[in-house]
């Protein structure tokens, strides 16, 4: 049996693996042009940049290659380019950033204290001591949090997440609105700019840590796989009252997780998720030879024609039309009472 998911993040690798062939003419990039910190444009030049320019279509690249930073965004040349062409130092490992953060004058007077306190670490020592305490502190944190019940955890998320879902959206209104076009200065658009993109990146590790919750593998009737917190509560109050377990889980990557753990009866699964699309999960989950013969049934608000149109590829067994009706359901207690043809 394959890893779940891991026919969806292969094709994903496989598009972002390709090789970018513009600059396949290029020649080789030299050690000088990587390691240089004098200015490679003067402040005139980066006023006034030609992307079309060859020289600085391959500034780009070596930037890009450099830092594993967009030199444009959104159409835009980046801040973090046009120092990188001053000359100015771009900081891009861990170990620097860390330094970044910690003044001089800290490192300074822990050195002046252990001098004089032997027992005491170096102050990289206190660093990596603190790493891995953080490091066993999250596991813990996360041994205590897999207690928690299912609901409990996805109004967590919910909570987290619906305040940088509206930042992100007014963030972007500002970017793309053709009613503020030109009337931001470069000061104001380039805050918004890091204000989505930090957004992005919180939204990023709040998923990622909810996702690395790992409830405890009890038995349940019914994988609902969900973003929509208040449908989430309905349906496993709904079935709950039938006497069946309904788990909710909120992404895509949580549910294939949770296949792991646990074999339902039937899967109810949206098709538009914040990570994987359901149509991928449910083409996953239905050509893996241990999972393929669980019923699998689209929960969504996609038009009947789009759900018809991909029905054949998913290899799903139904779909459900929201705004559903609780008797849309009889096919699933049919299921679930082993009595579906």
């Amino acid at each position: 049996m394959f890893s779940l998911g891991e026919k969806i993040i292969t094709q994903d690798r496989t598009k972002s693996d390709k090789k970018d062939t513009s600059y396949e003419d290029d020649p080789p990039i030299s050690k000088r042009e990587k390691n240089e910190e004098s200015p490679r444009l003067s402040e005139e030049e980066i006023r006034n940049l030609t992307l079309s320019d060859e020289k600085i279509k391959r500034y780009m690249r070596i930037y890009q290659e450099e830092t594993d930073k967009y030199a444009i965004w959104r159409g835009a040349v980046t801040e973090g380019f046009k120092k990188w062409l001053k000359g100015e130092k771009v900081y891009t490992r861990a170990k620097e950033r860390i330094s970044l953060y910690v003044e001089d004058s800290v490192k300074n007077d822990w050195q002046d204290f252990i001098n004089g306190n032997k027992d005491f670490p170096t102050f990289s020592e206190l660093i990596r001591q603190s790493v891995n305490t953080f490091i066993d502190d999250s596991s813990r944190v996360s041994n205590e949090l897999s207690k928690l019940n299912p609901t409990t955890i996805s109004n967590i998320s919910h909570a987290l997440k619906e305040p940088l879902t509206s930042i992100k959206g007014y963030s972007q209104l500002l970017l793309e609105s053709e009613e503020f076009k030109g009337k931001l200065s470069n000061h104001i658009e380039e805050t918004i700019k890091n204000i989505f993109d930090q957004s992005n990146l919180l939204e990023s590790i709040i998923k990622n840590f909810i996702d690395n919750i790992k409830p405890d593998g009890s038995p349940y009737d019914i994988l609902l796989i969900e973003d929509d917190l208040p449908t989430i509560r309905l349906i496993t109050n709904y079935f709950d009252n039938k006497e069946y377990v309904c788990k909710g889980v909120v992404s895509g990557a949580k549910g294939l997780e949770e296949l792991k753990r646990t074999i339902p009866k039937v899967i109810l699964l949206d098709i538009i998720l914040p990570d994987i699309s359901g149509y991928d999960i449910c083409h996953t989950i239905k050509t893996d030879n241990d999972f393929k013969k669980i019923p699998v049934f689209f929960l969504t608000a996609i038009s009947e024609s789009e759900v018809k149109k991909n029905f054949p590829t998913s290899l799903a067994d139904g779909y459900i039309l929201k705004p559903f009706n609780f008797s849309d359901f009889d096919i699933i207690f049919k299921i679930l009472n082993g009595k579906a043809t």
